[in-house]
């Protein structure tokens, strides 16, 4: 799950009424200087947040989660802990428990979102796709971190084409021309695992193929950047480089994050040319998940609803998420 910098700022807004979405009128695709897809506006942002899914007391949660968040309705909930996220990021002990927990539950991560993915399919809500995350997830004996967290409502986002992150799952049916991006994360044993990917419906058109495998070749090149001793700006240097060659921008508003105790924590991972400091160091752990955007804008627009956030221009965004570990030798990726 991306940092957004309208977080570090202040709370997302809170927006209390009866649960509506008319996205799910959305369904014919709009012919744009970009390709061929279905736009989401603005206006078909939920306006109330859903009654969220249940987590059995067995399981152990986050200490942001406010205490009655499953007993309470939205704008009731208790002021949850609130996470330092200027504190300096705690480093994973090398060859210590805190590895082992670190990648178990980064596995668990990846293993989840394959299994989602899978189905990713026409005539599906994001809300189903919400449902088997959540049911999968706590088959696990993990909570799914983002529920909770600011008060989100849902356990994973869920962003289709002009919504660049945090999109919140709704009754909106996957349209084949649509690309969705499935942003989940997992606590489990203390520890976080993130990770995400963007899937394609069977009739998307030959720009939005080139976008997402143009993402995906993003992190990998932001990945390469990654080693002891390297600077943490040449990641975003490297991925801006790469995106501009293929005609692509890359939004700024969205960071990767330093993760392990916490959910998010210093480092900031910036994914577009930056002046930040600080060199990796073994054991230092965090996400890189550029959002590529076709055009040359890459600005985002917050929805009412307090989180999704859509592309000024219209234009589709993509983004690929991958949680890594500086070793001694290199740069591991644990997702």
């Amino acid at each position: 799950m991306s940092k957004s910098a309208l977080t570090r700022s202040r709370p997302f807004a809170r927006i209390i009424r009866s649960y509506h979405s008319s996205s799910t009128s959305i369904s014919t695709p709009n012919s744009t200087r970009f390709g061929s897809y279905p736009l989401l506006d603005p206006s078909s942002a939920i306006t109330s947040y859903p009654t969220s899914l249940p987590v059995p007391a067995s399981i152990p949660r986050p200490n942001y989660v406010p205490e009655n968040f499953f007993t309470k309705t939205w704008g009731e909930h208790d002021l949850p802990e609130v996470e330092d996220v200027e504190v300096d990021g705690e480093r994973i002990d090398l060859g210590g428990e805190s590895e082992k927990r670190v990648r178990k539950v980064a596995k668990m991560a990846k293993q989840v979102l394959e299994e989602v993915g899978r189905l990713v399919m026409p005539g599906i809500t994001t809300a189903e796709l919400d449902r088997a995350a959540h049911e999968i997830i706590i088959a696990r004996g993990a909570y799914p971190s983002p529920l909770g967290y600011s008060s989100f409502p849902k356990s994973c986002t869920t962003s289709v084409n002009n919504v660049i992150a945090h999109g919140i799952p709704d009754d909106r049916p996957l349209h084949p021309q649509d690309i969705i991006n499935i942003d989940l994360t997992l606590f489990h044993d203390g520890y976080h695992g993130d990770t995400s990917a963007t899937f394609l419906l069977p009739e998307v058109d030959k720009p939005g193929r080139e976008l997402v495998e143009a993402t995906k070749e993003a992190l990998d090149v932001g990945i390469r950047a990654c080693g002891p001793g390297k600077a943490y700006n040449e990641i975003g240097r490297t991925i801006e480089e790469f995106a501009k060659r293929y005609r692509f921008s890359v939004n700024s508003q969205f960071s990767g994050h330093g993760i392990g105790k916490r959910f998010h924590q210093p480092p900031w991972i910036f994914h577009t040319r930056n002046s930040e400091n600080g060199t990796m160091m073994p054991g230092d752990c965090f996400t890189i998940e550029p959002c590529l955007v076709q055009g040359s804008n890459s600005r985002g627009q917050l929805w009412n609803d307090g989180w999704t956030m859509s592309t000024e221009s219209g234009a589709r965004s993509a983004q690929f998420e991958h949680q890594i570990l500086i070793t001694h030798n290199g740069a591991e990726i644990l997702t």
